[in-house]
């Protein structure tokens, strides 16, 4: 490992637990294709979770900096620091981009990871709460 790579991994926000998540998106990915519904991603994304012994809550609801519900469920969060939206469709949006930025807002979290698996070849999208000043 050259020094600049590890600079690289040191300004990642969660990178061992991104990388761990998304080969269980991999995984899931691999195990049921690209034509199935969301419910059944997640349903597998979180059979994997388990076997892995990670923490987490699904659908979980978030609020907002009054403490009043706003209606946001996100799809999961893990170990309480990384939301993810799990998509079925063609192809992913602005408005799937800026939900997420929302999700990460409301919750003061810091990374959210945003999976369409009707992609050919899954690319999970790592998306940062940039209203937090500090990334560490």
């Amino acid at each position: 490992m050259h020094a600049n790579d590890a600079n690289k991994n040191r300004d990642l926000i969660h990178p061992e637990l991104s990388y761990l998540l998304t080969g269980l998106f991999y995984k899931t990915h691999n195990k049921l294709g690209r034509f199935c519904r969301e419910k059944q991603y997640s349903d597998e994304f979180k059979k994997l979770l388990i076997e892995s012994g990670i923490r987490y809550e699904r659908e979980y609801p978030l609020k907002s900096m009054g403490d009043k519900i706003e209606g946001n469920i996100v799809d999961f969060i893990v170990d309480q620091k990384i939301l993810i939206d799990l998509k079925a469709k063609r192809f992913l949006t602005k408005e799937d981009y800026y939900q997420m930025l929302r999700y990460l807002e409301c919750s003061k979290i810091k990374l959210g990871l945003l999976v369409n698996f009707r992609s050919t070849y899954l690319k999970p999208k790592r998306v940062l709460n940039n209203k937090l000043a500090s990334f560490a």
